[in-house]
C-alpha cells in the first residue's frame, strides 16, 4: 500500500499575511505588554525565517515573550538555560545504550522543537555555542554519524545579558553573524510598566503573566505558508542597491574595523521584505531598508578602540552612516 503524502505549504497571499501576523500580535498583547517594537522585530525574524539574539537586563520579560509567541503559533517550545558546564549533547542529543533491547537508541535533544529559547546563550563555552549554531544554519543534528532534519518551522531566540560579562563567553563574530536580528530590549516605558504591575498584581499572588489569555491562531504549517508567501514580496532593483551600498559602506566607515559581509546585504534584504508585510505591503520602499538596518547590521560590525573609549555606541554610528548613503528617490 502507498503512503499518502503530504502537500507541501503554499505561498499565504498577501491579504491573508497581513492579517494571520496581526492575529498574532493581538495574541502575544494579550500577556506581553508594551515593547512593540521588539514584538515587531521578532514578528520580522519569524517572517523571513531567521533567528534572533534578543539582549536586555534580566526581569524585562523576555521568556514571557517568547513563550507567548510560541502559544499563539501553536508551536512546540522548548527552553536551554546555558550554564559553563553545559555540553554539546545536552543541546542536540545522544545515543544511549538500551540494555532491554541490546542496542543504541537516540535521545533528541531541546533542539528538536519549533521555538528555542536559547537563555543566556554566552554562559556556555565555545563547543557548546558551537553545537547550537550549526543546528541554527543546517537545520539538522548529527548523531553519531546519523542526520535528523528539523521540521519546519525552526526559531531560535537566543538571548544575553550586556551588563553582567564576569564568566561569560562572548560569541565570536563568525558565530554572531549567524543571527538574522539583533535586537535590544530597553525597560518599558512608565504607562506600560504602571499597566504591567497593575495586571500582574491584582488580586494574584503569581509573579508573571498568565498566558491562558494567549489563543492559537496559527500552526506550524501557517508559519511556513507565511514564511514563504513572505518570500515573495518584490524587491526593487534600485531598494536592492540601496541595502547593498549600506552594507558595503560599513566596510569602508571610519571607526568601523569590520564591515558587515554578503549575509548582512541578504540580512537587510529578507527583514525588509518582513517590514513590508507588517506594513501590509506586497513590495519593499527604502524606508523599509532603514527600518530593519540596525537590528540587521549591529551585531555584524565591531568598532574600532578609540570609538569605544570615547563611549561611542554601534547604533550611533549606523545612524550617521545611514544619513550618508543616498536613498532611491522614485
Amino acid at each position: 500500500m502507498s503512503q499518502e503524502t503530504v502537500a507541501p505549504p503554499q505561498p499565504m497571499s498577501g491579504a491573508e499575511l497581513t492579517e494571520r501576523t496581526d492575529a498574532i500580535r493581538q495574541q502575544i498583547a494579550q500577556a506581553f505588554v508594551g515593547q512593540t517594537e521588539v514584538l515587531d522585530q521578532l514578528l520580522i525574524a519569524l517572517l523571513a525565517s531567521g533567528h534572533v539574539l534578543l539582549e536586555g537586563v534580566p526581569g524585562l520579560g523576555k521568556t514571557l515573550l517568547v513563550r507567548s509567541l510560541a502559544t499563539a503559533l501553536e508551536c512546540a517550545f522548548a527552553r536551554v538555560q546555558f550554564t559553563p558546564d553545559l555540553m554539546p549533547s545536552d543541546v542536540s542529543g545522544h545515543a544511549f545504550y538500551d540494555p532491554k533491547t541490546e542496542s543504541f537508541k537516540i535521545r533528541r535533544g531541546p533542539v528538536f522543537t519549533n521555538l528555542l529559547l536559547a537563555d543566556e546563550i554566552n554562559r556556555a563555552p565555545a563547543k557548546t555555542q558551537a553545537a547550537l549554531l550549526e543546528v541554527m544554519q543546517e537545520q539538522q543534528v548529527t548523531i553519531e554519524s546519523r542526520s535528523f532534519a528539523l521540521s519546519p518551522p525552526f526559531l531560535t531566540v537566543a538571548t544575553q545579558n550586556p551588563i553582567e560579562q564576569e564568566g561569560t563567553y562572548p560569541l565570536p563574530e563568525a558565530q554572531l553573524d549567524r543571527f538574522l536580528l539583533k535586537i535590544l530590549m530597553n525597560y518599558p516605558g512608565l504607562e506600560d510598566e504602571v499597566r504591567m504591575v497593575s495586571e500582574v498584581s491584582s488580586g494574584r499572588t503569581a509573579s508573571d503573566f498568565d498566558l491562558s489569555r494567549v489563543r492559537a491562531v496559527a500552526k506550524p504549517q501557517d508559519i511556513v505558508a507565511m514564511q514563504l508567501g513572505t518570500a515573495l514580496v518584490r524587491v526593487d532593483s534600485v531598494v536592492l542597491d540601496y541595502a547593498v551600498r549600506i552594507a558595503r559602506t560599513t566596510r569602508d566607515w571610519p571607526g568601523i574595523t569590520m564591515g558587515a559581509g554578503p549575509r548582512g546585504s541578504l540580512a537587510l534584504i529578507r527583514a525588509a521584505r518582513a517590514q513590508a508585510v507588517l506594513e501590509a505591503r506586497d513590495f519593499v520602499t527604502p524606508d523599509d531598508i532603514r527600518s530593519v538596518a540596525k537590528p540587521a547590521l549591529r551585531h555584524r560590525i565591531a568598532l574600532a578602540p578609540e570609538m569605544q573609549i570615547e563611549g561611542r555606541r554601534i547604533d550611533d554610528v549606523l545612524d550617521a552612516l545611514l544619513l550618508k548613503v543616498d536613498a532611491p528617490r522614485r
